[in-house]
């Protein structure tokens, strides 16, 4: 259930936006001023945020800047009563991902959350970096360091870790990664996905005999932790 953080200060707007979204299954957080806002992010960790323009003690925009710093991936749908184009811009420019303009439909602005929640699931997915232990993974550049050492890891190890660390703390079957990494492209078996976690373990773990992050779940598969 996606939580959706509400910062506004008309009451009547935000509480009509809180029906509606928790009539469509979302989990709904709400914040009265820029501060409020702010500090109920950190603390609530929301999958998306609707945020006016117009705020007492901190606007929008001051919001908009302080979410790109400390969480970047963070969707943010800015919401302006004005609509003028230079505002829009300047939202935009901060780091917000879309905006509407009030008054706005119910069912447009269902489309734009859906469309946002929808690309920052498959960016999640998709990691760009990632630190495990005192590994440090580039999956731009396919580099991996440990400390200072730099790690040979070889293509599909590094689509393994990618992988494991888009679903960091879940289980993960054999089949999964057969499936994810592979394709089924040469018919590889699960000793296949075994052969390169036991490589794996040698490059990224201290001990490789007693893993800390990439364990085994006896008859299911492999889950990545830390």
């Amino acid at each position: 259930m996606p939580k959706i953080l509400i910062v506004d200060d008309e009451v009547d707007m935000a509480r009509g936006l809180q029906f509606n979204l928790e009539a469509r299954g979302f989990s709904v957080v709400v914040a009265r001023d820029g501060d409020e806002g702010y500090r109920v992010a950190l603390a609530e960790h929301p999958d998306l945020v609707l945020l006016d323009v117009m705020l007492p003690r901190r606007t929008g925009y001051d919001v908009c800047r302080a979410l790109r710093e400390t969480k970047p991936a963070l969707p943010i749908l800015m919401l302006t009563a004005r609509g003028q184009e230079d505002e829009v811009v300047l939202g935009l420019k901060l780091g917000a991902d879309d905006y509407v303009k009030k008054p706005f439909s119910v069912a447009e602005l269902m489309a734009r959350i859906e469309t946002l929640l929808r690309r920052a699931t498959a960016a999640a997915a998709r990691p760009d970096r990632a630190a495990i232990g005192g590994t440090v993974v580039d999956f731009v550049r396919n580099v991996a360091t440990r400390g200072d050492r730099p790690i040979d890891l070889t293509p599909k190890e590094f689509e393994m870790l990618r992988y494991f660390v888009a679903h960091r703390g879940a289980v993960v079957s054999r089949e999964a990664l057969l499936n994810a990494v592979w394709g089924y492209e040469s018919m590889p078996n699960t000793r296949t996905v075994d052969a390169h976690i036991v490589k794996l373990r040698q490059k990224i773990e201290a001990d490789p005999h007693a893993p800390q992050y990439l364990l085994t779940m006896h008859g299911i598969g492999y889950k990545l932790v830390g």
